[in-house]
């Protein structure tokens, strides 16, 4: 099962409350509790979302605490910055009120990210499609 939490505040967001970063933590929150109730039924989560900050992170940590099962994360990148610039650009979700980042907001993100502190694996895109599913299928089965 996969839990995004972008469509999740999009949801949020269109029904009357003002995007703002208490939205985006609610959409974590609401992600997680998702998230938890399918461990819990032992299914397999992905939690797609940016996890730019410890806080949010956490939400996902204690989802999986709850439901007695280890986390493992994979951290998506994109190495070329005239690819991953082009990619962001073209990009359409399809999201009625969250609207798509900025180039700015992707800069800004990153210079606002904070260092992960457990094991994680990197996957670039930049690397052919088959090659990021099989490195992420490898350390999956760990």
């Amino acid at each position: 099962m996969i839990v995004s939490v972008d469509p999740i505040e999009d949801a949020i967001v269109r029904s009357g409350r003002p995007m703002s970063f208490e939205t985006g933590l609610a959409a974590y929150e609401v992600g997680s509790t998702i998230a938890s109730a399918q461990l819990q039924n032992g299914l397999t989560v992905i939690a797609d979302a940016a996890n730019h900050l410890e806080v949010g992170r956490d939400i996902w940590r204690r989802a999986a605490a709850e439901a007695g099962v280890p986390v493992k994360v994979i951290d998506v990148v994109c190495s070329d910055t005239a690819v991953h610039r082009q990619r962001l650009e073209t990009r359409r979700r399809g999201l009625s009120t969250f609207p798509e980042p900025s180039w700015d907001d992707v800069m800004r993100r990153a210079v606002e990210t904070e260092p992960w502190t457990e094991e994680r694996l990197v996957i670039d895109t930049v690397r052919p499609l088959q090659d990021c599913v099989a490195a992420g299928l490898e350390f999956l089965g760990d």
